[in-house]
Order: C-alpha cells, then sequence, then structure tokens
C-alpha cells in the first residue's frame, strides 16, 4: 500500500483512509486508485476494524478522476477494470463507511462520497456533478444514487447544470447527515465510528447488507426478504444475550437524554 498516497490509521476499531495528493485535489491517479483498492482490502481483511473513515488531505475531498491519466489512456492498463475493482470494494465493504468530506467533492469524488454509508460535511466542503461539462455521464453510481438521496428534481437539476452546492444546502436536501466546522469534521466522525463500533460487530454488518440489498429490491419484496433474513438471523442468537443487552441500551437512552 503506498503510505505516500493513501494514509492508513488504525485506532480503537476505526480506519481512516485519506486521500494524499492534496496538489492535485486528489484525484484519482492510477496510483492512488491502487493505494485505496489495496487500503480497502485491508479493512475488509482485519478483524479488529469495525468502522472506517475516508477523508482527503488539504483542501479536496476529492475532484474525481485523473483527466490528465484519462487523456493519456487511463495511465495503461486496465483502467475500466481497475476502477469496477474499486467500485466492487467500496460498494461490498462489509463494516460502515463514513465519508467526512473536507472540501470539494466533484464529479468521480462526489459519486466516492455517495458510495460511503454515512456523510458528515465540513462547512467548507462543496459538491458538484460536473460529468457534462466534461462530456461525460456517470458510471460510477451518481445517475442512480444522487435522486435516491435528495430526489430526482434536485438530482437533476445539479447533473444538467454541473452548479456547485455548498455544504449548508447539502443539509438542507439531505445529502449530508451534519455540517460541522472544519477542525471538528474528524472528531465527529471518529465519534459516530466509536458508536458504530459499541454495537455487536455481526449485527452491524448484517444491518448494513440488509439496507443495501434491500434497497435493489422493490419495496414489498424487500420487506418479505427482510422478514426471512431476520428469521434466519434470531435462529443463531441467544435470547439471554439479547436482553442482557437490552438494559445497557435504557442505560445509554437515560445518559443520552
Amino acid at each position: 500500500m503506498s503510505q505516500e498516497l493513501l494514509e492508513f490509521e488504525v485506532q480503537d476499531g476505526t480506519a481512516v483512509l485519506t486521500l494524499n495528493r492534496p496538489e492535485a485535489r486528489n484525484a484519482l491517479s492510477v496510483a492512488l486508485q491502487d493505494a485505496l483498492i489495496a487500503g480497502f482490502r485491508e479493512v475488509e481483511r482485519r478483524d479488529d476494524i469495525g468502522a472506517a473513515i475516508l477523508t482527503g488531505a488539504g483542501k479536496a475531498f476529492c475532484a474525481g478522476f485523473d483527466l490528465k491519466e484519462i487523456a493519456s489512456g487511463f495511465g495503461g492498463g486496465d483502467g475500466q477494470g481497475r476502477q469496477t475493482e474499486l467500485a466492487g470494494l467500496v460498494d461490498g465493504l462489509s463494516v460502515p463507511l463514513i465519508g467526512a468530506i473536507n472540501g470539494f467533492a466533484i464529479t468521480g469524488g462526489f459519486e466516492l462520497a455517495l458510495a460511503c454509508d454515512v456523510l458528515i460535511a465540513s462547512s467548507e466542503a462543496r459538491f458538484a456533478d460536473t460529468h457534462t461539462r466534461v462530456g461525460m455521464v456517470p458510471g460510477w453510481g451518481l445517475s442512480q444514487r444522487l435522486p435516491r438521496a435528495i430526489g430526482i428534481y434536485r438530482a437533476k437539476e445539479l447533473s444538467l447544470t454541473g452548479n456547485f452546492i455548498d455544504a449548508e444546502m447539502a443539509e438542507r436536501w439531505g445529502l449530508v447527515n451534519r455540517v460541522v466546522a472544519p477542525e471538528e469534521l474528524i472528531p465527529t466522525c471518529r465519534a459516530l465510528a466509536a458508536d458504530m463500533n459499541s454495537c455487536v460487530p455481526e449485527a452491524n454488518r448484517e444491518s448494513k447488507r440488509l439496507i443495501d440489498e434491500g434497497m435493489a429490491r422493490p419495496f414489498g419484496d424487500a420487506l418479505a426478504w427482510e422478514a426471512e433474513e431476520a428469521i434466519a438471523w434470531a435462529k443463531q442468537v441467544s435470547g439471554a444475550d439479547v436482553g442482557a443487552r437490552r438494559e445497557g441500551i435504557l442505560e445509554r437512552g437515560r445518559d443520552q437524554g
């Protein structure tokens, strides 16, 4: 894994992956894509990681794919295969992935953000789908995820104009979970990851799978499928363990109330 292009840190069960090409606004060069592939494989391989955070160094989260490399043939090799592999790793990641959007998230970088499970934005974050401005169309899920996140009309406004929206507008539209001051971004994401890590890891992974796979099904089918999966899950869970954990939940509720 290239530590120069991707900073990778694990602390208290949380992996933090930082895109580290600030001079290029963290554009996804071939080398950075390879580093990300290695990083996500490492997250998936390790049993001591229960949640992950993805962010960028400098003033950008990610400016999308490296256009200079695209113009020269994706920098050599199987560019489309590499992108497909990276997209599959992000989509299939079994642990929750928190996007810490520190700055510009543009086109392919916007798609990378949308592939995260939760988005926390710095007040400096900016979002734009500029595919049509450069003569391209989305291929990494944006045209399907964005309308589901903010509604079809708002999604069309963004994708058919290439205009930017700021963090506050993104929060109002439901694109991000919340907006925080820049210095609070990573601490907020770490605290959220810690909450995730305090849950039963296997149940968290299964719940993430149910949500993701269920969204790809018609609503009625998804409800029936969820019921079948829940019955199968319940057969392998101890009632005594569930009861004991419930007492802890009530205490947590009183503390947070």
